[in-house]
């Protein structure tokens, strides 16, 4: 029975989608998620599994072409049909295949009309269809890649599992690898950490899908790559030879190379400035090229198609005569967005300088600079040399995040800062006389941070407009509160969730939050973790700093900075009007907010009632 495989709605306001490439051809064998196609769309590009095994039977929308969600692009014959032409072959000393001399593909319909004898066809005119070929017998190391290259996969002594990329949350699409935990040869039992990634929502340790040996990494550390890509091979029982060492790929260096192919000298690189060439094609073999390149200008135009950038953002190029190679893309992985081609054409318009990620290439000239075109397959161009001496060392994915998250959010909203003072005498005495007995009865430290994460929810019941979110021209006043807590990182900074915080109390917040932290420093978030966040709270005064004035979190309105409590000298006013000097513990607050949605006076006010009920604490511990 035929199965449809649709365009899918990869988010919520994504309605199109555009084919780049097929990675199987009609009368191909494919297996059940196994990548089928490749799209883009505005927001992100990305592989598509296939939903049933079976051949690929027709292809209704070709390389190029856009169309809508749910568009039915094409049909897989669950059953096998056709299955004899997924990998025509010539035997020993037999003829060829009909596919080999030329002659249509046996899933063709046309077959029955052509009264010729089709090998795999009975005399009933049905196809005789081998049954699929079982796991133990094709292990699942054997992907369909080197099959289409003619290349032959080494079979292992025994069962061999992938390791894919995991997806780490509904809107992620890819991550980096940022470090492998065992090494090729290196036995490792199911569940076991065996490499570390970071994606554009979390870090996180991946566990083995089996026990037995690594026999090989075929992605090295700091590589990008989709998810259900096959990262890595372990053999069940171990009788397969490891390579001697790991891949270790230093970020900006070119992808590990396919077995079968070699990879080019370290000599000839050098000859190049340092760049690893491209693998030159064997004779009598096509050349190697992305789809719809012939004839479309060499090497610039395969350059202009390595720039990220989606169909959406290739039309206004084209529309407004802009080389995209000029536009500097604030996106993931230097992904050229809407926002970007607009405000770049705006500038060319008013006649404003113009970022630019480089000069243009011209045929020869040195490679294009680009920071999504390392994982792509092209070498960035070397920045110029800095007289200055120092060591340049590439950011990590997890900093390159924030970097494009706190830009962008500047970008975004109109931030102005309210600072407030807080008297935390009572508050810090109640703290040293309960901490220990606290301890000792709830098993948790008692920490300032739950004290103002209490304090802010009850400011928020009170002005939720701080508890909101800008979406276009609307703004979405959120139900419940859910508060981020920024926890700093060896490696750069995170912000968990606590989920519904209004209906915690003290201890309940108190828990939580140390739970966030502790699990964030460990890599044992999950993506829901770090997702849903209405209000953010950042503790800069942890380090020493008097106050902070810190960047809004987006889409949220809102960020609380709190500074570090200080015993200072402050005049103190009787009831009776006299005045005298007293030792208090004095804390800075500040409040960054979004100046399209929060006026300064409600800022204020929410700063007030977060400053009073810490004042005049009377909540108990738990």
């Amino acid at each position: 029975m035929p199965t449809d495989v649709i365009m899918p709605q990869m988010g919520e306001s994504i309605f199109e989608g555009t084919i780049t490439k097929w990675l199987k051809k009609p009368g191909e064998a494919v297996r059940r998620d196994e990548p089928l196609f490749e799209i883009s769309t505005d927001k992100v590009d990305a592989e598509i599994p296939s939903p049933a095994s079976g051949v690929l039977h027709d292809i209704k929308v070709q390389e190029g072409a856009t169309v809508q969600v749910n568009t039915v692009v094409a049909t897989i014959d669950a059953d096998g049909a056709g299955a004899a032409t997924s990998a025509p072959k010539t035997s020993a000393g037999g003829p060829p295949s009909s596919t080999a001399t030329g002659g249509p593909p046996l899933s063709s319909p046309n077959l029955a009309r052509q009264g010729g004898n089709v090998p795999g066809v009975g005399s009933s005119g049905k196809q005789e269809v081998a049954p699929p070929l079982s796991r133990p017998e094709v292990p699942s190391s054997t992907s369909a890649q080197p099959a289409r290259q003619g290349g032959e996969v080494p079979q292992p002594a025994g069962a061999v599992t992938d390791v894919i990329m995991p997806q780490m949350g509904e809107s992620i699409f890819e991550g980096t690898i940022t470090k492998w935990l065992k090494q090729p040869g290196d036995r490792v039992q199911r569940d076991e950490p065996l490499f570390e990634i970071s994606t554009d929502k979390v870090d996180a340790e991946i566990p083995s899908p089996a026990a037995g040996m690594l026999h090989e990494i075929k992605v090295a550390q700091g590589q990008t790559v989709q998810v259900n890509t096959v990262v890595a091979t372990i053999s069940a029982d171990g009788g397969v030879p490891a390579p001697a060492q790991a891949p270790q790929t230093p970020a900006g260096a070119p992808p590990l190379s396919r077995p079968g192919k070699p990879a080019p000298s370290v000599a000839e690189g050098e000859r190049q400035g340092g760049s690893v060439p491209a693998p030159t094609p064997a004779a009598g073999a096509p050349p190697l090229s992305r789809p719809g390149l012939a004839g479309q200008g060499g090497e610039v135009q395969a350059d202009l198609d390595n720039i990220r950038s989606s169909p959406l953002v290739r039309r206004l190029a084209k529309e407004h005569n802009v080389d995209l190679r000029m536009v500097s893309g604030t996106g993931q992985g230097g992904r050229v967005t809407k926002e970007d081609i607009q405000a770049f054409i705006e500038r060319q318009k008013t006649g404003a300088p113009t970022p630019t990620m480089g000069a243009p290439l011209t045929a020869g000239g040195p490679p294009l600079s680009s920071p999504g075109l390392a994982r792509q397959g092209g070498e960035a161009a070397k920045a110029p040399a800095s007289p200055l001496a120092g060591q340049v060392v590439p950011m990590s994915p997890m900093r390159k995040k924030i970097a494009e998250r706190m830009v962008e959010s500047k970008r975004i909203s109109a931030h102005v800062h309210s600072v407030y003072e807080v008297d935390m005498t009572r508050l810090t005495q109640l703290r040293d006389k309960e901490k220990r007995a606290f301890e000792q009865r709830t098993g948790s430290r008692l920490t300032f941070t739950t004290f103002f994460a209490r304090a802010a929810v009850e400011a928020l019941r009170q002005f939720p407009i701080c508890n909101a979110s800008v979406e276009g021209d609307n703004i979405r006043y959120h139900r419940n509160i859910n508060v981020g807590v920024a926890v700093a990182l060896d490696w750069g900074l995170i912000v968990p969730v606590i989920k519904n915080a209004e209906e915690k109390n003290f201890l309940g917040l108190q828990r939580s939050i140390l739970d966030l932290a502790d699990r964030a420093r460990a890599k044992k978030l999950s993506p829901d973790d770090v997702q849903g966040g209405t209000f953010t709270i950042t503790n800069p005064g942890s380090f020493g700093q008097m106050f902070g004035l810190p960047i809004i979190l987006q889409p949220q309105v809102a960020i609380l900075g709190i500074g570090s409590i200080k015993k200072t000298p402050v005049v103190i006013t009787s009831a009776d009007g006299t005045d005298s000097i007293a030792i208090r513990s004095i804390c800075h607050i500040s409040l960054g907010y979004d100046h399209r949605v929060i006026d300064g006076a409600v800022a204020d006010q929410f700063l007030r009632a977060v400053a009073q009920y810490l004042e005049n604490w009377s909540e108990p511990l738990g």
